[in-house]
């Protein structure tokens, strides 16, 4: 585990969680491409898995901080619902044009983050509460505003939930552009690891074997052109969707606020331990307000994308989506008591339960078949990691985002920090005489 640790988890600091649950879905295509013939990995599947579950992995980026600083968010689909129809209002019968339209689905989500955010941050009603509050204000708002009528969007905005990248250049049989997407990726993907090297050596930091870093290189590379080429060999006319394009700059928008930025240390320092990072001169509140904040404004982007692949906004809209996000967050691998979780591994997460869905479904499993072994594989999931803990044993969440922790500042000039533990609640636990 320490080999894994140090190749998937010192140089980049979303490598070992990435790294364990790619395995895990690539587990789970493998397994359903036997069972139902190889549908399960055909570039039209692929791609349509992607158009139909990208909303999910949107609230997913949100959701992921809001537990990060140990708390949860049970609006989110009512916020999605009620962006979407407000929407669609403004598009269908304001007769507003879809940017205009979109503006103001931002500002939606923002005043009902901010309206969230300050329950929570100032006068600290506990998360939970005030957002299943809000799960039944939005959702009534969704009703009123809408008359309980499904509201159809124009053919323009359409575009955004179900149109694909534009095609370039000479008929090769694949999508140029995303063939191109692929390329700029994977150099991506070699300069963040040169750099990386770079940097810890720069700092006299350990750094991995140069061997070491061609396996991580490959690995992902390897990844990155796999997934490249679903989207680039389907059908004529598809390439990379637009939502899959959003999607991937939301990731790396925050994947840099979470991991770079002060900000992104303080909701982890939050989630951890509150009363260490208040006395560490962290406001809580500011925290507090900004997850609360920014997951209503993802929620509102993910309802505004929902109805453009679904052509519509209806009354229905956003029914349950709040338990596919926080499932996909915990099995990308975030502590249930808040401190531990990255972006990257709940992206990964979210596309490991939106596979096993859409394998038990190719396979012909019933509704009910399929949420009982949705809700036992989050179920074992949390559950491991926690039985892990209380018998004093770091979790297998731990021990896979061991590379995930963010360092201490160097005590000394020139003396690599040392990494703190993946959480006080892996340490073994003493019992005092």
């Amino acid at each position: 585990m320490k080999t894994v640790q140090r190749l998937f988890g010192s140089a980049n600091s979303s490598g070992a969680g990435q790294f364990g649950m790619i395995f895990a879905l690539v587990a789970i295509l493998v397994i359903f491409s036997i069972w139902d013939g190889g549908t399960t990995i055909l570039p039209t599947n692929v791609i349509n898995v992607f158009l139909q579950y990208s909303y999910i992995l949107i609230l997913a980026i949100g959701m992921v901080q809001v537990i990060v600083a140990g708390h949860i968010d049970l609006s989110v689909g009512s916020i999605a619902a009620f962006t979407g129809i407000v929407v669609a209002q403004a598009m269908a019968v304001w007769h507003w044009a879809p940017p205009a339209a979109i503006l103001l689905g931002l500002v939606v989500g923002a005043v009902a983050g901010a309206w969230q955010g300050f329950w929570v941050a100032f006068v600290r009603v506990p998360a939970f509460i005030v957002t299943l509050a809000g799960q039944l204000i939005f959702r009534g708002l969704n009703q009123l505003v809408g008359n309980s009528n499904s509201v159809p969007v124009p053919n323009s905005y359409q575009f955004i939930g179900a149109g694909f990248i534009p095609d370039f250049g000479p008929n090769t049989g694949y999508s140029n552009g995303t063939l191109l997407i692929g390329l700029v990726v994977i150099v991506i993907i070699v300069w963040r690891e040169l750099r990386a090297r770079r940097r810890r050596a720069k700092m006299q930091a350990d750094v991995i074997p140069v061997w070491g870093s061609v396996v991580r290189i490959v690995t992902f590379s390897v990844v990155t052109a796999i997934v490249i080429y679903e989207f680039a060999a389907g059908p004529a006319g598809t390439s990379v969707p637009i939502v899959a394009l959003i999607l991937g700059v939301l990731v790396l928008l925050y994947g840099f606020i979470t991991q770079n930025t002060i900000l992104g240390r303080q909701i982890y320092a939050v989630g951890g331990n509150s009363a260490a990072a208040v006395l560490s001169g962290v406001s809580a509140r500011r925290v507090n307000f900004f997850v609360m904040f920014n997951m209503a404004v993802l929620a509102a982007v993910a309802g505004m994308t929902f109805i453009a692949y679904a052509n519509a906004s209806g009354p229905q809209d956003g029914t349950g989506w709040e338990l596919d996000a926080i499932a996909a967050v915990f099995v990308g691998g975030a502590a249930v008591s808040g401190g531990i979780g990255t972006v990257n591994a709940s992206i990964i997460g979210g596309l490991v339960m939106a596979f096993l869905q859409n394998g038990l479904l190719l396979v012909g499993a019933g509704s009910s078949q399929q949420q009982i072994i949705r809700g036992l594989v989050l179920l074992a999931a949390v559950g491991f990691d926690v039985y892990s803990k209380t018998q004093g044993r770091p979790s297998l969440t731990g021990r896979l985002l061991g590379g995930l922790r963010i360092p201490k500042e160097p005590s000394k000039a020139g003396m690599p920090a040392e990494e703190p533990p993946a959480s006080y609640q892996d340490q073994p636990k003493v019992t005092l005489p």
